[in-house]
């Protein structure tokens, strides 16, 4: 019998083994991990739950308490560019990637023949969402960067120098390692990458020279840094290399006209790169990580494969940094989760423990379904992008599904952090705990690498690729087919009608105006997510009785399933039932649920 967990033993959501405490996340793992990678790499993630769990989360606070300061000039006046961080923020940096956070998935471990691909990386990346998405960012964006040098680097006219970029991003040894960033926005087109004005010109040794400003840079003194810029017809400069004016005449206009570049903080000889950084936003949260504004002013840059290829290479980058925004979204959600159940385990009010009241217990059921349902659809994503990455596989699937994990885990996070806030009272508010942070840097994930409309769009047109949307289809029966248990036959045939609403909607769509089409696109988002996860968690559930017996993940997909599809009357306050208490120990507490046992699920809200 499986040994539920006890949140009593916690006074909050810190000092203790994240991994331990996420079962959910433990078989997820299983799953998507090829069965060798995942007998490697279990005690390994253990151990790095307890790393985070025990030193990370708490260094995150005071890296946090004093974040990053920009000194762009020194006491002469000269450039130098140079970001403090707090001491627990360099220690941060060392555990992490001397833990193989990124290096593990890009270059085999010292005990192994072969890397893990990108599903390690990612998985290791959800426990920092637990303790900083701040953190999280830059951790991404290296592994991101090493991703787009590890695909297009033997390509390009200086091989060689990217090779090594590669070399340091996925480095063990922090003295050897460096990180990586992406600078897309400018200020004239945010989410319109196509009208970025920044300009590349060739020198004499294939070397380019850029000139622009980039608006909104993560990590803004990462020493790997990918930029998109369009290149340009040279003039000649006063030191004979070329770069100095230039003209766009004759680039594509949009994306098409777009270069990837390497531009590193510092040239080969050691001298800082034609760059100021200007500024560091004064933003709502993720405090940990500097982002600013920088200028380009003739940087030394490495073209990226093919010239007005910068696009489709970014693209790889941006579909590896949307699945790692879901990651954060489910560590951070976890995390809030957690320090709601250690709260409502030690806190009494009105005679009894806060999780002995009945809207208390709701509360904590309908939230952990909730991140049932984020990790499930996450680690989806996650195991689709690493077998399009690796091997080809499914790739219409997996460019239909990133867009929507990013989109939806996004605002599931920015919920289920606010609602700890009040689990834990007035103290949630205060920042003397961790849940005004944890909120704050929700927040920003809505933003990143795409806001909800973006994304949006962006499926629409991942569904117009021919036979994306069958296979869409065809994937969400295939996971209803598995669910064959009798207690998961209403549920399982709910979601078979609603599939059949989404696959006339589907083409509806496709037939519709552009303007309606777009118009409606938020609403398929949210209706193929639910759709979805409905299908992969009834799929989850039918799994987990027939190798264990065990109901909880079938109470998981039932409530929902009523979540998302049920419409009782009156919304169903006159029929309401308070959660049963076998449900609530499975669904909370991890304790194995007898299938026989199982009662009616409440509907959840």
């Amino acid at each position: 019998m499986t040994r539920k967990l006890s949140y009593a033993d916690l006074d909050a959501g810190r000092d203790c083994n994240y991994w331990t405490y996420d079962r959910t996340l433990q078989r997820h793992a299983r799953r998507i991990y090829d069965s060798d990678d995942f007998d490697w790499a279990e005690p390994r993630l253990r151990d790095w739950g307890d790393t985070v769990g025990h030193t990370i989360t708490n260094n995150a606070d005071a890296a946090n308490r004093h974040g990053p300061e920009l000194h762009t000039y020194d006491r002469y006046g000269d450039v130098q560019n140079e970001v403090e961080y707090h001491p627990a923020q360099h220690e941060n940096d060392r555990l992490t990637y001397e833990a193989g956070v990124v290096a593990d998935s890009f270059t085999p471990p010292d005990d192994r023949d072969d890397r893990l691909g990108l599903t390690h990386t990612l998985v290791m990346q959800v426990f920092l969402g637990y303790c900083d998405i701040g953190f999280a960012c830059p951790v991404s964006m290296t592994a991101g960067a090493a991703h787009v040098l590890d695909t297009y680097a033997e390509e390009s006219t200086h091989a060689d120098v990217l090779r090594e970029h590669f070399d340091a991003l996925t480095a063990r040894d922090s003295d050897d390692h460096e990180e990586g960033a992406m600078f897309l926005t400018e200020r004239q087109g945010g989410s319109d990458v196509g009208a970025n004005e920044t300009v590349a010109v060739e020198a004499d040794n294939g070397t380019y020279r850029l000139t622009g400003e980039k608006w909104f840079c993560s990590n803004v003194d990462a020493e790997g840094t990918l930029v998109l810029a369009r290149r340009a017809a040279s003039g000649e400069a006063a030191d004979g290399e070329s770069g100095e004016t230039a003209s766009t005449e004759g680039a594509p206009d949009g994306t098409a006209g777009l270069s990837l570049f390497l531009v590193p903080h510092t040239k080969p000889d050691g001298s800082l790169n034609d760059q100021t950084y200007r500024r560091l936003k004064d933003k709502l949260g993720t405090e940990a990580v500097p982002t600013g504004e920088v200028e380009l002013d003739g940087a030394l840059g490495y073209l990226v494969g093919e010239p007005e290829s910068g696009f489709e290479y970014m693209t790889a980058m941006l579909n590896f940094e949307r699945v790692a925004n879901a990651v954060g979204a489910t560590g951070v959600a976890g995390r809030a989760l957690l320090e709601s159940k250690v709260r409502a385990a030690n806190r009494e009010a009105f005679g009894k423990r806060l999780d002995e009241h009945p809207l208390m217990r709701r509360d904590l059921f309908e939230m952990s379904v909730d991140y049932e349902a984020m990790t499930a659809f996450t680690t989806e994503a996650i195991r689709l992008l690493d077998a399009a990455e690796r091997d080809g596989d499914d790739p219409e699937l997996m460019r239909v599904l990133v867009p929507i994990a990013k989109y939806r885990t996004a605002r599931m996070a920015v919920d289920i952090t606010s609602y700890a806030m009040e689990v834990l009272g007035g103290n949630g508010y205060v920042e003397d705990f961790t849940t005004p942070r944890l909120h704050r840097d929700a927040q920003v994930l809505p933003i990143w690498e795409g806001t909800s409309n973006i994304l949006s769009l962006e499926l629409l047109s991942a569904l117009a690729t021919d036979g994306a949307a069958s296979r869409l289809v065809s994937t969400i029966q295939s996971h209803l087919d598995d669910a064959t248990h009798p207690t998961l036959a209403d549920a399982r045939e709910t979601v078979a009608d609603e599939l059949a609403d989404l696959q006339a909607s589907l083409a509806a769509l496709a037939d519709a105006d552009r303007a309606d089409a777009q118009t409606a696109a938020k609403d398929l988002a949210d209706y193929v997510f639910d759709v979805y996860t409905s299908a992969l968690l009834l799929s989850h559930a039918q799994t987990r009785l027939d190798d264990a017996d065990d109901a909880r993940e079938a109470t998981v997909a039932r409530a929902f399933v009523d979540d998302c599809f049920a419409t009782p009357d009156a919304r169903g306050i006159a029929d309401a039932d308070t959660v049963d208490s076998d449900a609530f120990e499975a669904v909370v507490r991890y304790a194995r649920l007898d299938p026989d046992a199982l009662a009616e699920t409440p509907i959840a809200d």
